[in-house]
C-alpha cells in the first residue's frame, strides 16, 4: 500500500489533480492552523468549543476545512487559544513553494 505522500506524488502528475490541489490549498492551510492553535493550547475540540461558546461539532467542521471560517470566528479561536490572529498577503509563487516544501517534510 502506498503512503499518502507517494499517492500525492503520483497524482500530482495529473493536471486536473494539481489544479484542484492548488485551489483547495488555502482551505487546508486554514484547517491546519486551526488544529495547531487548538493543540498548542492543549485543548480538545470540546474544550475549545466551550471557550468559544459553541459546540464541539462546530469546531470539528471548522477543522475539517470544508467550511471557510469568517474573520470573526478566527478571532474567537485566537482569543480562546490565547493566540493572535494574523492575516497576510504574499506572492502566490511563494505560497505555492511553501506548501510544496511543507508537504515533503510533514
Amino acid at each position: 500500500m502506498s503512503t499518502l505522500e507517494e499517492l500525492h506524488e503520483r497524482w500530482s502528475r495529473d493536471a486536473d489533480y494539481r489544479e484542484a490541489y492548488e485551489r483547495l490549498g488555502p482551505e487546508f492551510e486554514i484547517a491546519r492552523a486551526l488544529i495547531e492553535a487548538r493543540r498548542s493550547a492543549g485543548f480538545t475540540q470540546a474544550e475549545l468549543a466551550a471557550r468559544m461558546k459553541t459546540t464541539q461539532s462546530a469546531v470539528a467542521r471548522l477543522e475539517s476545512g470544508r467550511i471557510p471560517p469568517s474573520t470573526r470566528t478566527l478571532e474567537k479561536v485566537a482569543k480562546a487559544t490565547g493566540t493572535r490572529l494574523r492575516i497576510r498577503f504574499e506572492p502566490a509563487c511563494l505560497a505555492w513553494a511553501d506548501r510544496e516544501i511543507q508537504g515533503r517534510y510533514t
